[in-house]
Order: structure tokens, then C-alpha cells, then sequence
């Protein structure tokens, strides 16, 4: 059994590069030896959001508080709050981030597959993120 205390873990922004606005990451688990998957706490202020990336095992976030939008390649943008589980599968093309008006907080979740995590992409433009 391992017991991780809150605030071992510091808190650090998130990268210009992957994201717009302030983003706050909270680590809450790593991958292990025997293990594939991380987490994080992730908060985005009103209008942060990340850049679009994929994952190539997929990705879960669950919606922890606030208010948040999520957009696949070629789908609309769909608002998500507490409580609600989102999952993009294994490399599609997504964003995620808070509204404009109001903070979101989620967990988001990934899995490692030859030592990838993520593929960081073009960041959301202002006009993809207000439609």
C-alpha cells in the first residue's frame, strides 16, 4: 500500500505551449513499474482551455467542479459539470477546458503506450473555442 499525503505533490502551471489561459496541475498519481496509467487534478480558470491533442490509449476526465467544455475533431463543442465522465478514445483529436464565464476542475486520467502520453497539437483558436 502506498499513501500519497496532499500537498507532497506541488502544484505547477500549465506549459504556454499546451495550453491557453491559467491552467493550475495538481499530480495525483504516476505511473508505477507495473502500471500504465497517471493522473491529475486539473483546473482551468473561465476560458482556459488546452491545446488540441490526442492520447494514443485514450483518455477519461471526470468533471470534478465548475462548468467545462469538450470538443472532438468534427463534433460540436458540448458543456460538461459535475460529476459527468468524459473519454475520448485512443487518438482522437480533443480539446477541454472551462467556459468562458466560470472555472472547471477535472481529473483527468492516461495511459502510457511506447512511452507516449500525449501528442500536444495546435492550440484552440479564440473563433473554435467561442462556437
Amino acid at each position: 500500500m502506498e499513501i500519497i499525503k496532499n500537498g507532497v505533490q506541488p502544484s505547477v502551471k500549465g506549459p504556454d505551449d499546451w495550453f491557453t489561459g491559467a491552467v493550475r496541475i495538481d499530480p495525483l498519481f504516476g505511473k508505477k513499474e507495473v502500471t500504465k496509467g497517471a493522473g491529475a487534478l486539473v483546473t482551468f480558470e473561465a476560458g482556459a482551455r488546452t491545446a488540441w491533442h490526442t492520447h494514443p490509449a485514450g483518455q477519461t476526465l471526470i468533471v470534478t467542479s465548475g462548468l467545462g467544455w469538450v470538443q472532438r475533431e468534427g463534433g460540436p463543442v458540448e458543456e460538461i459539470g459535475p460529476g459527468d465522465v468524459v473519454w475520448f478514445a485512443p487518438n482522437e483529436k480533443h480539446w477541454h477546458g472551462a467556459c468562458p464565464h466560470k472555472a472547471m476542475s477535472h481529473i483527468a486520467i492516461q495511459e502510457e503506450v511506447n512511452g507516449e502520453v500525449v501528442v500536444w497539437m495546435e492550440k484552440v483558436s479564440d473563433i473554435q473555442y467561442s462556437k
